[in-house]
């Protein structure tokens, strides 16, 4: 849903609490997955503000050939502002709300911006990094044009969850989740907008 225009313009930037908000799903192996739908009202003017960030655009080795990846990217480490003020406190609400769970907080902010339906992530889990070994958290807020998340087990066995994602959903990956379970964003033929994908990580987790 769109965000609500008020009397005097767009709704300023707000995020909600995310006590009792939350709703947490228990996948297998200890994975699990926290959604908050509308955790930031008045994203439109983050959007907006982020659409006109320096975004890079990365070529990888594909096979034999080097191919453009299929989405632009920005990376903020912990010591480099965020673009947007409101960014700065979702990131300090997210290390406050999880710091008995997490231990530690969240430090840097990724980047990626779907320009549309060709844009795309493939099947992965964020194991580069003590993911691959520890129980972590990485937590997505999302920008713009609503695109679907996909999970899946890595082992199989189990059907294909998909959550929609845009105009300021919030979804927590924990536990497990980044080395028994995988998430894509897939293509689609269907016209859909631009979004942006901000994941704050902890420390030496990508």
């Amino acid at each position: 849903m769109l965000d609500l225009m008020g009397a005097g313009g767009p709704a300023a930037p707000e995020l909600e609490p995310l006590t009792d908000r939350v709703i947490r799903h228990r996948l297998t192996a200890g994975a699990w997955v926290d959604v908050l739908p509308g955790w930031l009202h008045g994203s439109d003017e983050v959007f907006e503000t982020l659409l006109g960030i320096d975004w890079r655009a990365d070529r990888r080795q594909m096979y034999d050939n080097v191919v453009d990846v299929p989405r632009l990217l920005r990376w903020f480490g912990g010591d480099e502002p965020l673009p947007h003020p409101v960014l700065t406190e979702a990131r300090s609400a997210l290390s406050a709300h999880y710091a008995d769970e997490l231990g530690e907080e969240f430090v840097s902010a990724g980047m990626c911006l779907y320009r549309d339906g060709r844009d795309s992530v493939a099947w992965h889990g964020d194991t580069i990094g003590r993911s691959a070994r520890h129980d972590t958290m990485v937590a997505i807020l999302s920008l713009g044009s609503p695109r679907f998340l996909s999970l899946r087990p890595r082992a199989g066995g189990h059907d294909t969850l998909r959550f929609p994602l845009g105009h300021g959903d919030l979804i927590v990956m924990g536990g497990s989740c980044q080395r028994t379970w995988e998430h894509a964003i897939l293509k689609t033929a269907k016209p859909v907008g631009p979004r942006i994908s901000v994941q704050f990580r902890p420390i030496n987790v990508s």
